[in-house]
């Protein structure tokens, strides 16, 4: 990082709202006390309507099409994206394409490699803005909506963040906390917790799909980024509307788009099928389990190494054959086959979903061998 490459338009901006905040904070401790209970709440949920704006549509509707929307959703979430104040769609969305592209190096927009910090906020301060090439956005430049949040970004922002200004400055007859909590509080937190996406994200957790990059499934990160803490899922499969698959996983990003599609205000939810990341989840667990075979002093190597390739394959070739088979008889239900072809149908998938879950067992049996072996018992 070179003081000549500071970006002025950038690097003022997030550096004076930090100092303005730091400041103005205790002095309206000190002089007005506890902001009203309205208040907080409001700024709360324009945090949450501005943060949830960027995952569902600077994120995953425009950089990444995980779905489909008509002009009038899109009007909402670029409203309160620009509120959110992160650029504009356009200019965050070939950023974030540029990232996917480049993951981990040098042309990697905010890349780990070059430092926690970097990626954090430093490559927004310290990096010259590059101009946007339209062969990465090319259906970005054919959105009416987008462009023009493009071409007037900066009057935009002016416009909405002001109106929430003066808004909660008339509503709660505090002006001077309007602007401390909904205007510089909201926004360090909007800014910060979406950076995390870019640093702790790739920092601190789990490569469970993939350890091809630097990218981790963190489930705290999730609860702080609305659901883009499994981030190794997403930089795997990119393409989908969740980030979290798990009907547990906390991802308010993926309820609002499943929400939106019910109304019929969603269509065309780009969603991985089961067994495909679950293919994805044996092959990254050999590859686990080959290395570790490679690091131990043992005379059974050989074996080993056979086991895992033998049982690997017998289990992808199962759910490869079960999503088949799945298929097959969903067609048949469809077209009105006989009952009785029906029937068989159904019973040779049952006995081929028993004899996947005989050799998921045995596989959880090897990991466990291979990653925890016991000690040799003394005779």
């Amino acid at each position: 990082m070179k003081l000549k490459n500071f970006n002025w338009s950038s690097g003022l901006f997030v550096t004076t709202y930090h100092a303005l905040l730091l400041i103005t904070l205790p002095i309206y401790f000190f002089f007005s006390g506890l902001p009203s209970v309205g208040l907080v709440l409001a700024t709360l949920l324009l945090w949450l309507a501005t943060g949830i704006s960027i995952t569902a549509g600077y994120h995953r509707l425009f950089a990444h099409k995980s779905y489909k929307t008509n002009e009038a959703v899109e009007c909402v979430l670029l409203f309160f994206a620009t509120l959110a104040t992160q650029n504009s769609a356009l200019q965050w969305s070939f950023a974030h394409r540029m990232h996917h592209r480049f993951v981990d190096s040098d042309k990697d927009p905010y890349s780990i490699k070059k430092g926690f910090w970097y990626a954090h906020v430093l490559w927004i301060i310290f990096e010259k803005s590059k101009p946007i090439d339209e062969s990465v956005v090319p259906d970005l430049y054919k959105n009416k909506l987008v462009m023009c949040q493009y071409r007037y970004y900066t009057l935009l922002w002016v416009l909405t963040n002001a109106l929430v200004f003066l808004g909660l400055g008339f509503a709660f007859k505090d002006f001077f906390g309007a602007f401390v909590f909904g205007v510089l509080a909201r926004i360090f937190f909007t800014h910060h917790f979406t950076w995390f996406i870019n640093s702790l994200a790739h920092y601190w957790g789990a490569q469970t799909y993939s350890r091809e990059f630097s990218a981790v499934d963190n489930y705290l990160i999730s609860l702080l980024t609305f659901g883009e803490g499994y981030h190794n899922y997403h930089h795997t499969f990119s393409s989908d509307y969740r980030n979290g698959v798990r009907w547990y996983h906390f991802d308010p990003t993926k309820w609002l788009v499943w929400t939106l599609s019910k109304l019929r205000l969603a269509q065309h939810l780009t969603k991985m099928n089961t067994y495909t990341i679950k293919r994805k989840l044996v092959q990254e667990d050999k590859k686990l389990l080959l290395d570790k075979i490679k690091e131990r002093i043992s005379l059974n190597k050989e074996v080993l190494e056979a086991k895992v390739h033998t049982l690997s394959e017998r289990i992808s070739a199962y759910l490869a054959s079960v999503k088949e088979m799945k298929e097959e008889y969903k067609r048949a239900k469809q077209m009105r086959i006989s009952k009785e072809k029906r029937m068989q149908l159904r019973l040779a998938l049952r006995s081929r979903i028993k004899g996947l879950r005989v050799h998921r067992r045995a596989w959880g049996r090897l990991v466990k061998d291979i990653l925890y072996p016991q000690p040799a018992r003394e005779s």
